[in-house]
């Protein structure tokens, strides 16, 4: 008996050494082809279960880092030696302490980079129909997994390697719809249905200072809190035309709050990478001004990362599952120092661009290896310089600095003084006395702030929350008053924050509450201006509205420090229950305010708003009569949204508007439209129940039979005149409705001016509203309005034409306006706001035209400077120019927003300009 235990005992044992002996298979073992073979993609479920088995080796450890908007689990795959997984942690705290630089002299940081590994991080599959990142994603981790080349060994051992998905939704999709033709020469990636991001599509890439969505907020977690790696890789399509692929380093302008070693940084990997290119024969590599990207933007996964002092890298490839053609660009051709070795015209397979991703990677990796106790000291010491320049005074050089150094220096000249003498011989030595520098540059209102308070007695608290949340995502330490506090004989309640700039990502703090000064950047003096990367300006405290104060001087209180990534709840507001026999009042300068009343009307409780003059509250507060489910729904968002309510004994007086839930239809279309999707998004945040409403049912007619409001986000309806439906954007081309699945054919279709506009108008004059947002303003003309574009002037034909970007040019940026808060559409908002303007329409609108109502100008430009943070060239012409209006038609009425009051799902302090328009009022 116990020979035959034995024995059983020795076969189990057998079998388990040869189960975990099983060698883990090779891509093309499992998927059934090699990663880059011709017309083939895996999809995310297949890459899914590779992760899985590549989990088996001793070299992996996968995390499941959150799942998706669809509900998929986002994988990172944490590859380095054996012996470093078992020490993990330690490493992991070496690299949070080395970037985060507190209370490390320079003798300990030393210590520890020597100690540490470089961590460094490299994505795919972002943009999904890039498809070369996502493919070389699964090659990288099976070449690191299976190698045992000298090379790979002293990566492992000297490097953790962070291989992150970055979009699992979108890799399914675009997979799936690729190879869903049996026939391979016939696979295409054209015609996808929808966003392959279930909100943002292409802008996932432009959510990472906000952390909307739910992929940006396992990435962010990673990056800005958890690991912090010294060096990461975002891997993109396409590269320019002419080139195999754009990378480090990057054109300028870069941004003016960066340290520099992060700039010289980028330099160095990038020669690492070009010159393993080079010495593979590898041609095409284009850089600096050979491509567009720049390192200005804040927002791209790659982007922010530049603000946390990281080495954030950006290549561009070309390449794709179906085979294509290197095209001829004459200019390409001749070596320069953006291309020093220019590719040749010729057939281009997707093999070849995964080869290109592999030793890219391995250049990366080989350079954080051969470089790892540089890399890891460099990340603290530019955490100590940050820290250092937010624990002193200290100037930031700008473009408006440098003109107001150079404006001192000529209004001397031009008036001269007895201490002018040597002026002219400075000039011509090309320099210019100091005296002009000091007068700017230590001037001491002109400091850099020390840090910012955040009152919690603002007009809407909870969205101030929802900032600093943003902060807090990507790892910025908040402070809370404990205790009332005093700074410069202002006067704080306990619960106000703090967010001092003496720390390691002091770039990203300025960058979100400071303006960007994006210089006059034109392609030569007097030509047409240079387009940035993305937006110009940003600044996010400003489009979310907050109310913050700038400190220019060391201050202390009673602050606690919050754990770094530990999110806040707005605090509990009280709901006054005594005193309230006749109800509650809202106010309805607090955005949350709209999620409570969305509740309540689902929950069949009557809401009201106060015009102006209706007892003490401000326009448009709300007001919910006293009953046992309001007070309890009440009760509940005070908890869980913030949101204060004051009760009152007696009903307002005036007359009160009775609010009625709409129907509200957000226009999108095949393909999936950004906007649309961002504004999906808001209204599922704020509680607001929409439809989707696709050109070919808005041309079929009867539309006021099934909604009250109808919105059209940017590039939705075309330019009066415009061809084929054109929409001054992009539109991409469309399917033959036969070509897809009949699923999506009732999607495919424009808005035209013979069957939409028809449509349109009649849909308006029956009763619904209609809200436009930037150039969807179109519709405007197309009804023919007494309102003309204000940007425009009179060519040598005497006939109107737009202004010219050499005279006329804002790019997105951020312009302040004046508004009437006392008119319904603006209800709940302030006499002045911050909007995000990107190209947007600005109107002249006949006095006449007001003084009849048929105009109801809501938003204008009061000044010729109206520019908070950006670039604005030629901001002069907007002055007295009107940014949004409304319009009766019919019985209906229309709303023209110019500026893009919801973008991206980030401008918190526009979003009334819609949620105003989304309700039926009696």
């Amino acid at each position: 008996m116990f020979q035959k235990l034995l024995r059983l005992c020795a076969g189990s044992l057998l079998s388990l050494s040869i189960a975990v002996a099983q060698p883990i298979p090779s891509p093309k073992e499992h998927f059934g082809f090699n990663i880059g073979d011709d017309y083939q993609l895996a999809n995310y479920t297949q890459t899914e279960a590779y992760f899985k088995k590549l989990a088996q080796s001793d070299r992996v450890k996968l995390v499941d880092i959150g799942l998706t908007e669809e509900g998929r689990h986002q994988y990172m795959l944490v590859v380095s030696s054996p012996e470093n997984l078992k020490n993990l942690a330690r490493y992991q705290d070496i690299s949070r302490r080395l970037a985060r630089a507190e209370g490390l002299t320079d003798e300990q940081a030393r210590a520890l980079a020597a100690e540490g590994k470089a961590v460094v991080w490299i994505d795919g599959g972002l943009h999904s129909t890039e498809t070369v990142g996502t493919m070389q994603l699964i090659e990288t981790a099976w070449q690191l997994v299976s190698r045992k080349d000298p090379e790979t060994t002293r990566i492992l051992n000297d490097c953790i390697v962070l291989l992150v998905h970055a979009n699992p939704d979108g890799h399914e999709l675009v997979a799936n719809w690729y190879m869903r033709n049996p026939v391979p020469q016939k696979r295409s990636l054209e015609y996808l249905p929808r966003l392959y991001e279930k909100y943002a599509g292409h802008d996932n890439n432009r959510d990472f200072y906000i952390m909307n969505l739910k992929e940006t907020q396992n990435m962010g977690r990673q990056l800005f809190v958890d690991w912090i790696p010294q060096i990461m890789y975002n891997h993109h399509q396409r590269g320019p035309a002419g080139s195999v692929l754009a990378g480090p380093p990057y054109r300028d302008p870069f941004n003016y709050v960066f340290d520099p070693l992060m700039i010289t940084g980028l330099d160095a990997i990038g020669a690492s990478m070009i010159n393993r290119l080079n010495s593979e024969n590898k041609p095409g590599y284009t850089r600096l001004n050979g491509s567009v990207f720049s390192t200005w933007y804040n927002g791209g996964l790659r982007t922010t990362t530049h603000f946390h002092n990281m080495l954030g890298l950006l290549t561009e490839i070309i390449g794709g599952p179906t085979p294509e053609d290197v095209p001829v660009v004459p200019q390409r051709l001749l070596p320069n120092g953006n291309t020093p070795l220019p590719v040749l015209p010729q057939k281009w397979h997707f093999k070849q661009s995964i080869d290109y991703s592999m030793s890219l990677n391995y250049s990366v990796l080989d350079y954080a290896a051969r470089h790892r106790d540089q890399v890891l000291y460099n990340i603290y010491r530019m955490g100590k310089n940050s820290i250092e320049r937010g624990s002193g005074d200290y100037w930031t050089l700008s473009p408006k600095r440098i003109d107001a150094i150079q404006q001192a220096y000529r209004a001397a000249v031009q008036k001269p003084r007895p201490d002018t003498a040597g002026h002219a011989a400075a000039a011509r030595e090309g320099g210019i006395p100091k005296r002009y520098y000091d007068a700017v540059l230590k001037d001491s209102t002109l400091r850099d702030a020390r840090g910012y308070v955040i009152s919690a007695n603002q007009p809407d608290f909870p969205t101030a929350v929802k900032f600093l949340n943003a902060l807090i995502r990507t790892g910025i330490q908040v402070h809370r008053a404990t205790a009332p506090f005093s700074v410069n004989g202002r006067s704080y309640p306990t619960g106000s924050y703090v967010v001092k700039t003496a720390q390691s990502f002091r770039p990203h703090i300025l960058d979100m509450f400071e303006p960007q000064d994006h210089p006059n950047d034109f392609a030569y003096a007097g030509g047409p201006p240079i387009r940035p990367y993305d937006a110009a300006g940003w600044t996010l405290a400003f489009q979310m509205g907050v109310q913050f104060d700038r400190v220019l001087t060391d201050f202390n209180g009673p602050f606690e420090a919050l754990p770094y990534g530990e999110l806040l709840n707005a605090p509990a507001a009280n709901v006054a229950t005594t005193g309230a026999a006749a109800g509650y009042v809202l106010p309805a300068r607090m955005n949350n305010a709209f999620v409570a009343v969305n509740d309540l009307l689902k929950a069949g409780v009557e809401v009201f708003r106060m015009p102006a003059g209706s007892g003490k509250a401000d326009a448009g507060s709300f007001f919910v009569p006293a009953s046992a489910k309001s007070r309890e729904m009440l009760t509940k968002a005070g908890v869980d949204l913030g949101l204060s309510a004051t009760g009152v004994s007696k009903r307002p007086a005036g007359k009160l508007v009775k609010l009625k839930p709409a129907r509200v239809a957000i226009w999108d279309t095949y393909g999936g439209s950004m906007p649309s999707g961002w504004l999906r998004l808001l209204m599922e945040q704020f509680h607001f129940p929409a439809s989707v409403v696709y050109s070919p049912e808005i041309d079929g007619g009867d539309l006021r039979k099934k909604y009250d409001v109808l919105v059209f986000v940017p590039r939705a309806i075309p330019a009066k005149g415009a061809r084929g439906g054109e929409t001054g954007g992009y539109t991409p081309r469309e399917p033959k409705v036969d070509s897809i699945p009949a699923e999506f054919r009732s999607w495919v279709g424009r808005i035209t001016p013979d069957k939409s506009i028809p449509a349109l108008k009649k849909f308006l004059e029956e009763g619904g509203t209609i809200v436009t947002m930037g150039s969807s303003a179109n519709l405007a003309y197309h009804l023919d309005l007494p309102v003309r574009n204000a940007l425009t002037e009179l060519g040598p034909t005497g006939q109107e034409r737009p202004l010219p970007a050499e005279k006329y040019y804002i790019p997105g940026s951020l312009l302040r306006v004046s508004l009437d808060s006392t008119h319904q559409a603006n209800w709940g908002m302030p006499a002045q706001t911050d909007v995000y303007f990107d190209s947007s329409p600005v109107f002249h609108v006949a006095p006449s035209a007001i003084a009849s109502g048929a105009v109801q100008p809501l938003a204008w430009f009061a000044t010729d400077k109206p520019l908070r943070s950006g670039w604005a060239w030629g901001q002069q012409y907007l002055q007295d120019g009107v940014a949004a209006f409304a319009a009766p038609v019919g019985a209906g009425r229309l709303v023209v927003v110019g500026p893009e009051a919801t973008f991206r799902a980030q401008p918190h302090g526009t979003f009334k300009l819609l949620f105003n328009q989304l309700y039926r009022l009696e």
